[in-house]
């Protein structure tokens, strides 16, 4: 997987000749990590030439040999020496991704895309950064995060808030308590219910926030979890005085061609394959009250 210091906000059209759009490439597995129960991260290489080089928040449909494709948005994006891998971290719901939980170092698994728009953490550059992630929501954020510490000097504050279910759901748990030994990073993580060894905090997201070390006012945020996760925080980040465009969010529905054409992620006016899956609070807020959309 990358590490934090890779560059990962540079689109390298130069990065090799993308397959058609509904082409997959094929890449190889080559390291396999568990991270929970059910979910594991995937960090794969091209067997041929790399495709376009992704952006935070983008996604790619994996497909895994005689099963079946689903889009995964990515959690490590390789450069340097490590020009072409990619990370994905999957959770185990279905016929398809419990296929691919269980895809063995050497594997072969199809990839298309990048597709969507990403999470352009460049635009909080000179401001504070706030990620809030909930349960896989860390998954797609984790990128924003290696692309501040790699430029660290081009934000102010930088606070991590982490929530799940329960302390055996937190996602990259070494990698956060190498974060947390940062003195120029602020990293929290929350639980909605304790086990017997936990001493961190208990509760939702929102319940930490007024608390964090961020000026409000000069403060990109950046939020993905469960819609009603995000709905919440989106609310209570612009009580706080978040400008509303500054909160950014990332909603997935079925994505199916992730090209346009098949209509299965549509949101309201949004193709989410297209337009999204990253969208600002005023773009989200009317349909994110509409509970059946």
């Amino acid at each position: 997987m990358s590490a934090p210091g890779a560059d990962t906000d540079v689109v390298a059209a130069t990065a090799g000749t993308d397959p058609a759009p509904m082409v997959p490439a094929w890449f190889r597995v080559i390291d396999h990590r568990s991270e929970t129960a059910d979910a594991a991260t995937l960090t794969v290489a091209p067997r041929d030439d790399p495709l376009t080089l992704a952006r935070p928040g983008q996604f790619h449909m994996l497909y895994a040999v005689g099963v079946g494709e689903v889009p995964v948005s990515v959690s490590a994006i390789g450069g340097g020496d490590r020009w072409g891998e990619l990370g994905f971290t999957v959770r185990a719901v279905g016929a398809v991704t419990s296929a691919l939980v269980e895809l063995p170092v050497g594997a072969l698994v199809g990839v298309r895309g990048p597709f969507g728009t990403g999470w352009s953490p460049e635009v909080a550059g000179g401001g504070d950064v706030l990620v809030v992630a909930g349960g896989l929501g860390t998954a797609t954020l984790r990128p924003v995060v290696h692309h501040v510490l790699a430029h660290r000097d081009r934000f102010g504050s930088v606070a991590v808030l982490i929530g799940a279910r329960r302390p055996s759901d937190v996602l990259f748990t070494d990698e956060i308590a190498g974060w947390s030994q940062r003195e120029d990073l602020h990293v929290e993580v929350t639980v909605d219910a304790a086990e017997r060894t936990w001493t961190g905090p208990v509760g939702v997201v929102t319940t930490r926030l007024a608390g964090l070390p961020v000026t409000p006012e000069r403060t990109t945020a950046f939020v993905c979890g469960p819609e009603i996760m995000m709905r919440f925080t989106a609310r209570d980040l612009v009580d706080l005085g978040v400008a509303p465009e500054h909160v950014r969010l990332s909603v997935e529905r079925n994505m199916r061609c992730a090209v346009g054409h098949c209509g299965h992620c549509q949101l309201g006016p949004h193709l989410l394959c297209r337009t999204g899956p990253v969208l600002t609070f005023p773009e989200l807020q009317p349909l994110l009250e509409v509970w059946d959309l």
